[in-house]
């Protein structure tokens, strides 16, 4: 009689256990399958339509065949692009009041605290976009979102320096790839095309920097290269 109870008990526990597998299980399956949402709400229609757009263009070039998940992508896009936005309006609202209200150290103080601010608020939502995109896409095809959000500087720049520079070591292109790398983090959340190109000039210096201590005549390397290109029939 024991062993007979005990084994019910048993079964009972298997029972249960079970359905909370289950449950968990399709909760996870629920979660997954859930679609993204369009930030859209109170936006307008032709800014919508443009971001969408500009968005389309991006994730269309991501080899994407599920389309549950090319729309996941590219809202999860739109929607960055309108958080950037929505950021950077704020900090323009607060720095348009400061000028119009203020004056002398209190105005400049209320300037400086408003680019702070943005400053803050673009760190703390920086990665939640690749990371709401590796939900449905991997690494590289994540990268190629960067890249087409930074008009693929990263590339264009890194490729350029190499062939400019052929005598450069495996060391020193991996040192010069991560520096682009980290240029193109702020380049993705910058205001516009202007400082989108900006955050990577200002890693540039820093990499010319770091060759010519290395030795390297960066303007001697520049002629030759230019030469190359002309030998070769490329554009400079």
């Amino acid at each position: 009689g024991y062993s007979s109870a005990a084994s019910d008990v048993y079964k009972r526990q298997i029972c249960m256990f079970k359905k909370i597998f289950l449950s968990i299980m399709f909760c996870c399956v629920a979660l997954s399958a859930s679609a993204v949402e369009l930030d859209s709400l109170g936006r307008d229609p032709n800014y919508v339509k443009s971001i969408l757009k500009r968005s389309e263009k991006i994730v269309d070039n991501l080899g994407i065949t599920d389309p549950a998940v090319k729309q996941n992508v590219l809202y999860i896009l739109a929607n960055r692009y309108f958080k950037l936005n929505d950021i950077y309006e704020v900090r323009d609202q607060k720095v348009k009041y400061a000028k119009a209200v203020l004056t002398g150290a209190s105005k400049q103080a209320a300037i400086e605290a408003a680019e702070l601010e943005k400053d803050a608020t673009l760190y703390r939502c920086h990665f939640e976009f690749p990371a709401s995109l590796s939900l449905y896409i991997n690494d590289k095809q994540i990268d190629a979102i960067k890249d087409g959000m930074t008009y693929n500087s990263l590339q264009v720049q890194y490729e350029s320096l190499v062939d400019m520079v052929p005598s450069l070591t495996e060391e020193e292109k991996k040192q010069i790839y991560a520096w682009y790398k980290e240029a193109r983090e702020f380049s993705m959340d910058a205001e516009n095309s202007d400082k989108k190109h900006a955050a990577f000039n200002k890693y540039k210096g820093r990499i010319n920097n770091y060759l010519t201590k290395r030795g390297y005549d960066l303007v001697k390397e520049r002629n030759e290269w230019y030469k190359r290109l002309k030998a070769a029939g490329k554009k400079i």
